[in-house]
């Protein structure tokens, strides 16, 4: 299993799939990478050469924010959201939905407290 930014990607898939288990890392930026370093996107990943992923790597890490920065940056500005006290911060410390959905119903798989529900009678 090639290992690229500390992420084991699958053997057995192409190239332009298995790069997407990278956090950060679609199917658009994956074809962008492939085609910014001269590889085959058919190619499986097992068939990489040391050298290709050292490149990718270095690739990787100097021109996307990627994986940990990534993560960082989100939570970041939750937190950012959360301690300037507006809306979008208020549902996220809530655990509420944030982007609008409607509470009511739907919220109880998503986030919040639990509820019980009644069961529908006989």
């Amino acid at each position: 299993m090639p290992r690229i930014i500390g992420v084991d990607i699958p053997d057995n898939k192409r190239l332009e799939i298995s790069l997407t288990y990278i956090y950060g890392v679609g199917r658009h930026l994956a074809m962008k990478i492939i085609n910014m370093l001269n590889l085959d996107p058919g190619k499986k990943a097992k068939d990489l050469s040391q050298d290709e992923i050292a490149k990718m790597n270095a690739l990787l890490q100097s021109d996307f924010m990627v994986e940990g920065d990534l993560r960082r940056q989100t939570q970041n500005n939750i937190k950012r959201l959360i301690s300037i006290n507006c809306y979008r911060g208020q549902r996220h410390r809530l655990g509420l939905p944030v982007r609008g959905q409607r509470t009511r119903t739907n919220s109880r798989t998503r986030k919040g407290r639990r509820k019980t529900v009644a069961n529908k009678k006989k």
